[in-house]
Parts: structure tokens; C-alpha cells; sequence
């Protein structure tokens, strides 16, 4: 109503003694200011009391709930400590965890291809469709059986969750996994620093049955530990890759015993660089 009236109010100045209507042309400048008159007082007639006052907080933009623990990605896990058996302890870093999963479900890979977003799908090259996560970082490997590979990971809590996910993906496609996955971790793969220099040949020399060295073909020597099943790769700078590990423990338990043995061959005398000290190069800092 208040903006019937002040139009009907702006017209009524426009007529004559006659009462009749004087047809007149608005500037452009009395126009616009007329316009957006009208247009703020409808807007305050439809609000009315709803306007919420000065210092009140508006709740048309809710905060979305945080995810729960066990839907979010972590960094925990990625780094173990475990004891070297000499009253110390050495960091192990996780680099890479391969898990496998069987969604027990037939899959048409063209289709999951062509509906999901991040996947590669080239049957002549490959028979499975590679589909990839950014949170957590993950790579699968998905077959026409239902089998799937999840790669990429560094710790075991980001593997399952990578797996889900892949699994709810495949869901909104259409085709139902069932209810467990049988969900297991087949593989990891860790680094360590002992921070001294190693004897690569008396190691290899002396451990001749769990040990092998080619310096021609590989500069690092590879010792297969047999409980637990794991396998080192040993640089003389002090730096070892740990694989074939299945669970955390098994890194922490083959490490505790290897690392008195590499003690043992640790290098006394070291060729000294110029402009470094022979110090710096036996505690590896070098």
C-alpha cells in the first residue's frame, strides 16, 4: 500500500485545475530514484517483522557438521618409532601401503568408466579401470570380478577409509558391494636412517645366507630377514627401504633386529672429503 501511494501520490501533482491528467516526461536521474522508491518499499512491506535486529545472529548459513574421526583422513601413523635394541630408537617412515579388497560383486567397467569422474579406462592396455582419490591421496585398481587394489596410502587408517570410499562410489553407480569387503593390508613399505656408514661387503660377507650384494647391477644390498618376512634394502650412506611388511608391528619387531647387526659393520675409518670434517661423515650429517 505504501508504494501504491507514493505512485498515485507522484501522478495527483501531475493534473490540472481541470482535474484533468497532464501527460509529462520523467528525466532519467527522477525516473531511477522513483524506481528503486518503490522497489525498497515493497521489499520492507513483504519483511515486515522478520527483519532479525542489529544484534542478532542469522542462522541462514549453518556451518556444516565436521566429519567424525573414522570418515577423515589422517597424518597419524605415518611415522613409527621403534626401539633398536641397544636403548635407543629409530624413525621409520611410512612411504607406501598396498591393500586389497573384494567388493564380491560383478562390475561393468565401461560403465563406472564413463560415469565417475578421475578414472583411466583402456582395455587394450589394461583390464581394470584405475580411479584415483584426492582426500586421502589414493589410487585403486578395480577388476570385472569385484577384486580392487588401494595403493598410495601411508598409514592403515587412510587405506580402509580409501576403500570405502571407492566402494560407495562404485555403490552410486549401481552395482551393490556386499556388506564386508574383506578388507586387508598386503604390503608396506617404510624408510629409515641409522645416521653411520655401513660396510656393505662384510655384511654381505658374513650374513652370506640371508644377504646378497651386486654392486654392478644394484648399489644396495638386500637382506631378506626370515621372522618376520621382510626384506632391506641397505645403502652404505645408512639409508633402508623396508618392504614386504604386512602389518606396522612387523616393521618396528625386523628393524629391532637388524640394527645391532648393522652396528656391527659400521665404518671406522672413513675417506676424509675436502671441506668436510671426518666427524660429520661418520654420523652421516656429511
Amino acid at each position: 500500500r505504501s508504494a501504491a501511494r507514493c505512485f498515485a501520490d507522484n501522478h495527483n501533482g501531475d493534473r490540472d485545475g481541470g482535474g484533468r491528467q497532464r501527460h509529462t516526461t520523467l528525466q532519467p536521474a527522477q525516473s531511477l530514484r522513483l524506481t528503486e522508491r518503490i522497489f525498497s518499499l515493497t521489499m520492507a512491506s513483504k519483511s515486515g517483522d522478520k527483519q532479525p535486529h542489529s544484534g542478532a545472529i542469522s542462522t541462514s548459513t549453518s556451518i556444516p557438521p565436521a566429519l567424525p574421526p573414522s570418515h577423515a583422513p589422517s597424518s597419524a601413523g605415518t611415522v613409527l618409532e621403534a626401539p633398536d635394541g641397544l636403548g635407543g630408537t629409530t624413525l621409520i617412515r611410512l612411504q607406501n601401503m598396498s591393500s586389497t579388497a573384494n567388493l564380491g560383486v560383478r562390475l561393468d567397467l565401461k560403465q563406472i568408466a564413463l560415469r565417475c569422474r578421475n578414472t583411466e579406462f583402456n582395455p587394450r592396455r589394461f583390464a581394470a579401470v584405475i580411479m584415483r582419490l584426492r582426500e586421502p591421496r589414493a589410487t585403486a585398481l578395480i577388476f570385472a570380478s569385484g577384486k580392487m587394489c588401494v595403493t598410495g596410502t601411508k598409514s592403515t587408517h587412510n587405506s580402509t577409509l580409501a576403500a570405502k570410499k571407492f566402494a560407495y562410489i562404485i555403490e552410486r553407480v549401481g552395482f551393490k558391494p556386499q556388506t564386508y569387503i574383506d578388507f586387508k593390508v598386503q604390503n608396506i613399505v617404510g624408510t629409515a636412517d641409522v645416521g653411520f656408514p655401513i660396510r656393505l661387503e662384510g655384511l654381505v660377507y658374513a650374513h652370506s645366507t640371508f644377504a646378497s650384494y651386486e654392486p654392478e647391477l644394484f648399489p644396495g644390498l638386500i637382506y631378506r630377514l626370515v621372522s618376520p618376512r621382510v626384506v632391506f634394502l641397505i645403502f652404505v650412506s645408512g639409508k633402508i627401504v623396508i618392504t614386504g611388511a604386512k602389518t606396522e608391528l612387523d616393521l618396528k619387531e625386523a628393524l629391532t633386529k637388524l640394527y645391532p647387526v648393522l652396528v656391527e659393520y659400521r665404518k671406522a675409518n672413513v675417506t676424509n672429503i675436502p671441506g668436510v670434517t671426518t666427524h660429520a661423515i661418520a654420523s652421516g650429517n656429511g
